[in-house]
């Protein structure tokens, strides 16, 4: 425990066997050019999503059998998350992110034209693979090439692939739906970044040889149990709803066995000497508890962009055009909260912990915000509540990163970069699965007891009811009515994370300039 109570002093300064090499200008392309591809990445999941009612009128799909395109996608990426650092070492960052990033334009380019809904499926899976394994790349090469002195702004940008691309793909999807009226764009708006980008990596990154070497250690029953628990979890979380949870047979099923698989992966990578992930992390305080909260904080993301524009759809019947404003209110200032919150925690006297505590509030104070709405309200009445989070959600991001990355050594940052982003594709799923569980389960005990209440004072009413209009008129009123208390229990939510946060273990900002030789050798 002594090892993670003191927690060192980063230095920007050339750093011992296994620190940041020298920075150069090809390494920040390169890293500028693996930011670009997990910004696509995480475009391309989320517009898959919005789009898909789209997609399955053009290609004529059912929207029962539509609804596993957004599922296998989303299952691909978790499984992707805990390996892809592995691979990248053993591949060289430059050969494995091509690859991936060749795989997923490839599949890009060929989604529009598949009409075969089996096709279609594996590659959505086999995309959800290769795309997601971009994101934790971004991750490891910033902790892996970015000295103390700016690290925190590489943090920034991958905290912009949960804060910033989520939310501008709502504008996006709905220029290609709407805007051009061609739905093929939400798959092929990757290809041209992927080409660019790809260049860049091509250019910036050095060639290095495959570490062969590296597989006869590698933890097999810990891939061959990883995957299949995984891919099941993700799919009982995110069909779970749809099929009625534990009353179906199937999600019994998947639940079960993909617990039995996880446990058999946490055993392995807890005994192996060169596990994909090192759980053994999670005995230094700030690990636990910030990925703890990591999980729950990504939850109450959901009433960002997500839970506005499923009241709104509803409600009014809105498309992504006019969804868009909820989005980009949230969405564009992203491009500078994230450094902003970055310079504000390499000020000596800020403590990161009351930081994070800030945006957890923040959050929370635009939950209870939007938690007043009513039938009545268009996203002009989500504005303030949206204009909150987009100052919490970088606050609480970027800070809960720093905490976290602060207590490894940059040897380990492969190992924390795999665990944030299967906390990250987790927490997305479960927090998807629990806000539609929630609306529903408050939405029939908000239309019962209206109903029971309009029964009760329907005989004294003068004249024959219009049972249509009541019905439309009530309907309304139950989905104002859950979303309400939707928008409550993440505001809690985020508010019960605070305590969490404060009880992190105190990281001093990291210093802007170098320390002199004589201290580095004293200390």
């Amino acid at each position: 425990m002594a090892a993670t109570s003191a927690v060192p002093v980063p230095t920007p300064t050339a750093a011992p066997p296994g620190g940041p090499p020298p920075l150069t200008t090809r390494s920040i392309v390169g890293l500028a050019a693996i930011f670009l591809s997990a910004m696509m990445a995480g475009l391309n999941g989320r517009s898959g999503s919005l789009g898909l009612p789209d997609v399955r009128g053009a290609l004529g799909f059912g929207m029962d059998d539509a609804s596993w395109l957004n599922t296998l996608y989303s299952a691909g990426e978790l499984i992707a998350m805990p390996f892809t650092t592995w691979f990248a070492i053993t591949f060289s960052v430059r050969r494995f992110h091509l690859s991936m990033l060749t795989l997923t334009a490839s599949i890009a380019a060929i989604l529009p034209l598949t009409v075969n809904l089996e096709v279609l499926l594996s590659l959505r899976l086999i995309q959800g693979v290769t795309a997601g394994a971009l994101i934790p790349i971004l991750m490891m090469t910033a902790l892996r090439i970015l000295p103390p002195s700016i690290r925190l702004h590489g943090l920034a940008l991958y905290a912009m692939t949960a804060t910033f691309a989520p939310n501008v793909a709502i504008w996006l999807v709905g220029q290609w739906t709407d805007g051009i009226s061609d739905w093929r764009w939400i798959y092929w708006q990757f290809i041209p970044v992927a080409l660019f980008s790809g260049a860049l990596v091509a250019w910036a990154l050095p060639k290095e040889p495959i570490q062969w070497r590296r597989f006869s250690s590698i933890n097999w029953p810990a891939l061959f149990t990883g995957v299949p628990g995984l891919f099941l979890l993700a799919v009982a979380l995110d069909q779970g709803n749809r099929l009625d949870w534990f009353n179906s047979p199937f999600i019994c099923s998947a639940m079960a066995a993909g617990a039995i698989f996880l446990l058999a992966f946490i055993l392995s990578e807890w005994s192996h000497p060169a596990p994909f992930i090192r759980f053994q992390l999670l005995a230094r305080r700030n690990l636990a508890i910030g990925f703890t909260i990591f999980i729950f904080l990504l939850i109450a993301f959901i009433s960002g962009a997500v839970l506005p524009t499923v009241f709104l759809t509803a409600n009014w019947g809105y498309r992504a055009p006019q969804n868009a404003p909820v989005g980009l209110i949230l969405g564009l200032p992203q491009l500078l909260a994230g450094s902003a919150v970055a310079i504000l925690l390499y000020q000596r006297w800020m403590d990161a912990r009351h930081v994070f505590a800030a945006g957890l509030a923040f959050v929370g104070v635009a939950c209870f915000q939007a938690s007043y709405l009513d039938s009545s309200w268009t996203w002009e009445q989500f504005a303030f509540a949206q204009a909150l989070q987009a100052i919490g959600q970088p606050m609480a991001v970027v800070s809960v990163l720093f905490l976290g990355t602060s207590v490894v050594q940059p040897m380990e940052g492969p190992y924390v970069a795999g665990f944030v982003n299967v906390l990250r594709a987790l927490g997305t799923v479960l927090g998807g699965a629990l806000v539609n569980h929630l609306i529903e389960t408050r939405s029939s005990f908000h239309s019962w007891l209206l109903t029971d209440r309009y029964g009760s004072v329907a005989g004294t009413l003068p004249d024959a009811p219009d049972m249509a209009a009541i019905g439309r008129a009530m309907n309304l009123e139950v989905l104002a009515l859950a979303t309400a208390d939707v928008f409550r229990i993440l505001g809690i939510l985020s508010f019960a994370l605070i305590p969490l946060a404060l009880m992190m273990q105190y990281v001093p900002a990291p210093k802007m300039t170098p320390r002199s030789t004589p201290n580095q050798n004293n200390g």
